[in-house]
């Protein structure tokens, strides 16, 4: 496997690992877009490591002898299911397709949400209406979302049990998803903050600081033109 993932056209093997272990521990040092994993290893299972991975981490292709097993995998959101042996032409398919869920994730379509005029947020004193431009970020405390809007030149939070990804939907292109936890719009971003992780650390305008994974900030780095 090793030697056809090299010979594919804009594929760069990143290293292999013996153990979903020792795979979870490389990704926090290693930036990879793509892990191909088996599901019966010493250890942990190639599944339990799925569920482990962060939503905004790299993408997965199963790679087994175990066909049984697909469903569940699909139900974790793998990119594709390959049967071993695997032969070239199977396995080019499956990173083509897991080049295709990158590139949505790069530049997402369009979504309908740029026609509503107001934005609905459900709080416990009532339904308050935002101009959708006005929401600089939106972050994930426990079970709960704040929103914050710049209204006026003023800053306000609404929490809200509105879920994070029907929020990210309604708002389409306005936000960046910068971890599994926060949204931002960076209209309302002064500057970004290099981390030790390979993430930033985002300084809103209002002095509110948002965390930006290390995924998400390759994918916004290119989306700013910096290399």
């Amino acid at each position: 496997m090793h030697r056809m993932l090299s010979a594919l056209d804009g594929v760069e093997v990143a290293g292999e690992r013996d153990s979903a272990e020792a795979m979870l521990a490389t990704l926090d040092d290693d930036d990879v877009d793509v892990v191909l994993l088996d599901i019966q290893m010493t250890g942990m299972t190639g599944l339990e490591a799925r569920a482990l991975l962060p939503e905004d981490g790299p993408y997965v292709i199963f790679a087994t002898a175990h066909p049984e097993h697909a469903v569940k995998a699909f139900e974790l959101g793998a990119v594709d299911y390959v049967l071993k042996p695997v032969d070239e032409p199977r396995l080019a398919l499956a990173i083509e397709r897991a080049k295709k869920h990158y590139a949505r994730r790069a530049a997402p379509e369009s979504r309908a949400s740029a026609s509503l005029p107001r934005l609905a947020i459900e709080t416990t004193k009532g339904i308050v209406l935002i101009a959708p431009e006005d929401v600089s970020h939106a972050v994930l405390d426990g079970a709960l979302v704040a929103v914050h809007a710049s209204e006026g030149g003023t800053s306000r939070a609404y929490v809200t049990d509105m879920q994070l990804v029907d929020l990210e939907k309604r708002l389409g292109e306005l936000v960046e998803r910068v971890h599994r936890k926060a949204l931002v719009n960076f209209a309302y971003v002064a500057r970004l903050e290099p981390q030790p992780t390979g993430g930033y650390l985002a300084h809103m305008k209002n002095g509110d600081r948002v965390e930006i994974s290390r995924q998400s900030a390759r994918r916004i780095r290119r989306r700013l033109g910096i290399t």
